[in-house]
């Protein structure tokens, strides 16, 4: 039997209503529903083993979908992000019918983008004390009033020492979230490349750079009240002279679309870019 999990918003009334509606019409075709919420939906179970699960659907925005993306990471599951008012960057870009999505998870005919991920460690007095991950981001950042001294180092070499506010290290996925608000470019999701930024750095040099995804990004924390975060979701207090290691994942997320879209479109509907005049072939 197939099994699907749903991961819906729980305070958005509008997700869980098409939330119920697919899980109905998963049932009927004798496919299994587990949900990161089965009091809200009915018919569902918990979500307990992520390996038999064929699909993970995303009843929310981008955020739900980066919690979705901690539920599957490590297995090759792919998520599908429906898009129900606000278009985000991770979900299709116009919502597609219950019966559409149904036929392209029951028939496996689902399109899907391997995302780059990141890993982060916390090295303090030689030893690493902590670890973890992020799909869009990893920050160092302050967590006070206070500027961040922080000293940057790329594959064992120093890049430069800042004054700042933080520096975010972005996946190309993560390029159109936290880093784009800090002034950083879009990438798209297949290139394969990281974005680094400083965050309102005290320097003549704090420009957005792009780097290779085979560098080890080293961050040097040479001041107090720091923290590390990952996504938005994880976050860590740091401290006086503790080293953040940032290097590429081997791990991927497997974003999925129902549509076959392209990023240019999603690029376009986010912020209604002007393309009146265009001269393509019309649909």
């Amino acid at each position: 039997m197939k099994k699907i999990a749903l991961v819906v918003h729980p305070t958005r009334p509008a997700a869980i209503k098409f939330a119920n509606n697919l899980a109905a019409e998963f049932l009927k075709k004798d496919i299994e529903v587990v949900s990161n919420h089965p009091d809200l939906l009915a018919g569902s179970k918990a979500i307990a083993e992520i390996s038999d699960i064929s699909a993970v659907i995303v009843l929310g925005g981008d955020g739900t979908i980066l919690r979705a993306a901690e539920i599957v990471k490590g297995h090759e599951v792919p998520i599908i992000g429906i898009n129900l008012g606000n278009v985000g960057f991770l979900a299709e870009i116009s919502e597609p019918s219950i019966a559409e999505i149904v036929k392209a998870v029951d028939s496996g005919s689902i399109h899907r983008e391997p995302r780059l991920t990141l890993k982060y460690e916390i090295i303090r007095n030689g030893s690493v004390i902590s670890q973890g991950w992020a799909l869009n981001e990893v920050v160092v950042e302050r967590s006070s009033t206070r500027m961040l001294e922080l000293f940057v180092q790329i594959d064992g070499r120093p890049l430069s020492k800042w004054g700042c506010d933080g520096v975010i290290c972005a996946t190309p996925t993560g390029s159109t979230a936290y880093a784009f608000s800090a002034g950083g470019p879009v990438v798209w999701p297949e290139v394969s490349a990281l974005v680094l930024l400083p965050l309102a750095a005290h320097a003549l040099f704090s420009r957005p750079m792009v780097v290779s995804p085979e560098c080890e990004i080293v961050i040097d924390v040479l001041s107090n009240d720091a923290q590390i975060s990952a996504d938005g979701l994880r976050q860590e207090e740091i401290q006086l002279s503790d080293r953040i290691v940032i290097t590429k994942e081997k791990a991927k997320i497997q974003l999925a679309y129902v549509n076959a879209g392209n990023f240019t479109d999603r690029l376009v509907a986010k912020f209604k870019l002007p393309i009146e005049g265009w001269r393509g072939e019309s649909s």
